[in-house]
């Protein structure tokens, strides 16, 4: 019998798996498909190989700025996605390799749970076998989210994962939904030249991030010439003898080659024996769980997106620690997602970590302070000076409450916010931290400044 089962081989699955045999536990991970799961198969890591593609595209096109002559250059959307299926090859590998390494025995077929010990897989030659643990952790994940009114058919109305693979690029490609998922692909494809159109149902893009780069990143989308269409839902999508024909709500048609549904993601809780143990699950599909991830069953446990409780690939890996963890040093402590980033990678970047400055303003008397990534020499001398950081900080005690990053590497430079805050550092604490020159990463330091009035290169 094993200590522990893991259904689901994504970054909350597998990194638990590793977790938990370096922990001494006898650990079993059944995947049905190739381990890394969504993120690594087909979201973060193939997402942003392509964005990597699309920003050196965009580097040739800006190179005579930077003295630079290149002519002849051109794009090979076949080639931009073999060179991601490549970087997803090697990673995947590695994955497995890590498993092996430490002894984690791996099923490869479809888990199904029997009871709160026990777990049957389904292999792809139907043949079946038993897997008996201590405890489950379940981490199936999430898929991208189609709606059937919409006309998805996988090729011209399609969702990231058919678009990821897509190898002759859309000469246009109306996008609904401009959350995350939407405005990292309309960063991509209209760097490389496809007119992007937007649709949103709610009044602004990225709309949980601060409402200042909110409305600032929509200036940098309708300067590159993207199509924003906010506060209006797709009524029907047909195909029509210029491309598909997308009817809004507002009476207004739009065309386009190719349509991504971008509008969130559903939850992997069905046909994995819920009902066989009766663990709960919310009216979204998401199972229940305590902040230890414990499910209402004995020994049975959910990480990662399939608890609903926070969609990213990080807050998995830190869920699945902390449950093998409990089960094997007997501890019992919270899977705390307090402290947990949020990243977008478009360009340019976006990044944050606690509260922004409207939920701030409601709970706090605030001060804010700002350094513009203009005013930053590395900035100017890479050439991305678009965006600035946003410190927000309780006005009596100094306390760190939010930061909000648009710019270059602003994916990078959240973690130092992430750790200031975890380990309750004041404003003071960060501002007199000295940061090398000239590195994108002083503009941390000069953002801080900032709160009280003391930055040195901007006003």
């Amino acid at each position: 019998m094993f200590d522990i089962v893991i259904i689901g081989g994504g970054p909350g699955g597998y990194v638990a798996a590793i977790r938990g045999a370096q922990l001494g536990g006898k650990i079993a991970l059944i995947e049905k498909d190739t381990v890394g799961g969504t993120c690594l198969n087909r979201g973060c890591i193939p997402t942003k190989a392509m964005l990597a593609s699309a920003d050196v595209y965009n580097k040739v096109k800006e190179a005579a700025d930077f003295g630079i002559s290149v002519e002849n250059y051109s794009v090979s959307l076949e080639k931009i996605v073999e060179r991601k299926d490549a970087i997803v090859k090697q990673l995947t590998g590695g994955v497995s390799s890590l498993l092996a390494y430490h002894k984690v025995t791996v099923f490869n077929g479809n888990g199904v749970i029997k009871d709160n010990n026990s777990v049957e897989v389904t292999k792809a030659d139907g043949s079946v076998e038993l897997v008996e643990a201590k405890n489950i952790v379940i981490a199936t994940g999430s898929e991208a989210a189609t709606i059937a009114a919409l006309g998805y058919d996988g090729v011209n109305v399609m969702t990231s994962t058919e678009l990821l693979n897509l190898k002759e690029q859309p000469k246009s490609l109306l996008i609904i939904g401009a959350g995350v998922i939407g405005c990292e692909f309309a960063s991509v494809f209209s760097s490389l030249g496809t007119q992007v159109t937007l649709v949103e149902a709610l009044d602004r893009v990225l709309p949980m991030v601060d409402e200042e780069i909110s409305k600032r990143f929509t200036m940098f989308l309708k300067k590159k010439k993207i199509g924003v269409n906010t506060g209006v839902m797709v009524e029907k999508v047909v195909k029509g003898s210029d491309g598909m024909v997308v009817s809004l709500n507002n009476g207004k048609e739009l065309v386009a080659d190719k349509v991504l549904i971008g509008i969130g993601r559903t939850y992997n809780s069905k046909g994995i024996g819920l009902e066989n143990v009766g663990v709960e699950v919310g009216k979204r599909g998401d199972i229940l769980t305590d902040t230890k991830m414990k499910t209402n069953v004995e020994n049975i446990y959910a990480i990662g997106d399939v608890n609903g409780k926070m969609l990213l690939a990080h807050a998995a890996s830190a869920q699945g620690n902390t449950v093998v963890e409990n089960i094997l040093k007997g501890k019992d402590e919270d899977a705390d997602v307090t402290f947990v980033p949020s990243a977008v990678y478009t360009f340019p970047e976006i990044s944050f970590i606690g509260l922004n400055e409207q939920e701030a303003r409601e709970k706090y008397d605030v001060k804010i302070g700002k350094f513009p990534f203009t005013a930053s020499g590395k900035a100017l001398c890479i050439g991305e000076k678009d965006g600035f950081i946003k410190v927000i900080a309780e006005a009596g005690t100094d306390k760190i409450l939010g930061v909000q990053i648009m710019g270059p590497h602003a994916t990078d430079l959240i973690c130092e916010a992430v750790l200031a805050i975890r380990k309750g550092l004041s404003v003071e604490d960060v501002a007199k931290t000295i940061h090398a020159h000239p590195t994108i990463s002083e503009s941390m330091m000069e953002a801080f400044e900032a709160v009280h009035g003391l930055a040195i290169h901007s006003i």
